[in-house]
């Protein structure tokens, strides 16, 4: 085995933000020990779209394994926490169903939790599905707890999020990368320079200076500089499955407890998020167009927010699809340069720090490696293809008709791998499952369930349990979880004692 040649000595990051940041962040902390040069180019000029300020489980991982400090994190993004999503009006009006993180209940005797429940249902009990999820029941009594002391409790397998401020954030990761070594370089691109065989070579500020490299990440977002400009990579258009393609956005005041899940309410042309942080509430309306006009979804968005108007309502025109190639040469998109799936189930975030840790693990060297590079674009892609998926099932189940927009989706086409898990799933409640899926059972046994669809039958294996024993057992789980939740401190009382907001 010979050793690694010509290994990459400088690595050149066009855009800031929290992806452009947690990209330097990352990459500089793999490096600050050695001669590996990171610098990242941002431009005042650009203005943050920082819409997505709902994360996932996965960002707190990420966190850790750059050595933040996850208190200090959340204070100075003024962020509060998040056990899941809080679903109004998608299954039809005056509907709700809640989507949470972590394990539901524990398996029985060999048998997963949910054949368990339809067993049970089968037999004509009716409690509820999220009576045995610890992040439901805690968002239901508006609660939060110290995760240390959790353990050996029906909260050990909890699983939360961040609701955090986008601007904070990016300029945190900033602070974090810069202290590590990353230097940070202020300008406008004018120029992309390129080698004769195509790979990007350098590129040039409008202040004239020149900044060359031997990899490029392109987190220059929508305008997508190097991935889409310089190199020509096509763009896959994934709006016949996702028609939404605008979105307006808008910061209030809050008038109410912070609540620790985020809101997500069905609207006649799309869907409206309402997070709540600790120093603002952040609420949004994403649509299509061609339901709905620009005036008119700001002001169904007006009409569904509280509170004080912070800033002026925001319109984001959007596409949904990724990069046919999200690394091309000597060059890997990251954020909406790579592509963009509507926020729903808050997963930009958790793309960008998938995409890093994926690059990692396939680290190149100055060399091209279509091997390498090939299997990185199949597994970003099959990851975006199975977010797709889990989108579309949203809206596909939706019993809703009252719309233009629901009524078209009752006939439009879906997707036939989502077709497939649909078809598996009607005859025992089984799932189609990856290894490294992002959205394991829990999620989509939620949303299923949130949206009436249910299977014609379970598994007759359970049917060799005790009935009356499998319901006892249930039920002394479902009460020592609703006890146990009671136990613990607000949401409010949590984040005043432990991670309060700076700056406020």
């Amino acid at each position: 085995m010979q050793k690694t040649q010509t290994p990459i000595k400088k690595f050149v990051i066009v855009g800031g933000g929290t992806a452009g940041w947690l990209a330097g962040a990352t990459l500089g902390n793999i490096f600050k020990h050695c001669d590996v040069e990171v610098e990242l180019i941002e431009s005042e000029d650009v203005n943050i779209i920082g819409v997505g300020e709902a994360t996932i489980p996965p960002l707190i991982d990420t966190l850790e394994s750059l050595g933040i400090d996850l208190k200090d994190f959340i204070s100075e993004t003024q962020a509060s926490f998040k056990w899941g999503i809080k679903f109004e009006d998608w299954y039809k009006k005056g509907h709700s169903y809640f989507h949470p993180f972590g394990e539901l209940g524990q398996r029985i005797d060999g048998h997963e939790f949910y054949q368990c429940w339809l067993t049970l249902k089968a037999n004509g009990d009716n409690t509820p599905l999220m009576a045995y999820s610890p992040e439901a029941v805690l968002s239901q009594h508006n609660r939060f707890f110290v995760p240390h002391q959790a353990m050996n409790t029906p909260l050990a397998g909890a699983r939360f999020a961040l609701h955090l401020d986008a601007v904070l954030a990016g300029r945190y990761l900033r602070n974090f990368a810069q202290k590590i070594g990353v230097k940070r370089t202020v300008g406008h691109i004018e120029l992309v320079d390129k080698t004769v065989d195509g790979c990007i070579s350098s590129v040039t500020l409008t202040s004239g200076q020149t900044i060359a490299g031997d990899f490029f990440i392109d987190c220059s977002g929508f305008n997508s500089l190097l991935i889409g400009k310089a190199l020509n990579t096509n763009y896959l258009d994934w709006s016949e499955y996702l028609p939404c393609n605008r979105a307006v956005a808008v910061q209030t005041t809050l008038t109410e407890d912070i609540a620790p899940y985020t809101v997500s309410k069905a609207q006649g042309a799309g869907w409206s998020w309402h997070i709540p942080l600790q120093h603002r509430m952040g609420h949004g309306y994403v649509y299509s167009d061609k339901y709905i006009s620009d005036e008119q979804a700001t002001a169904t968005l007006m009409n569904n927010v509280s509170g004080k108007v912070l800033t002026p309502p925001r319109i984001i025109p959007f596409k949904t699809g990724l990069r046919e190639q999200v690394w091309n040469k000597n060059c890997l998109a990251l954020g909406l340069a790579q592509g963009f799936l509507e926020p729903l189930e808050s997963t930009a975030i958790h793309l960008v720090s998938k995409s890093l840790a994926l690059f990692v693990r396939m680290f190149p060297t100055k060399q091209h490696n279509a091997v390498l590079q090939a299997e990185f674009n199949r597994q970003i892609h099959q990851d975006y293809a199975e977010i797709r998926d889990f989108l579309v099932l949203h809206y596909c189940t939706s019993q809703r008709s009252d719309s233009p927009f629901w009524r078209d989706w009752q006939h439009r086409a879906i997707p036939q791998t989502l077709e497939q898990r649909l078809t598996f799933f009607a005859q025992q409640g089984g799932l189609l499952q990856e290894v490294e899926a992002l959205f394991q059972a829990t999620s989509w046994y939620a949303v299923l369930d949130g949206m009436g669809v249910r299977p014609k039958g379970y598994n007759p294996t359970l049917d060799a349990l005790d009935i009356d024993a499998l319901r006892k057992s249930l039920m002394m789980g479902r009460t020592a979880l609703e006890q146990c939740v009671l136990k613990q401190p607000s949401h409010a009382q949590f984040l005043h004692k432990y991670c309060p907001a700076k700056n406020l």
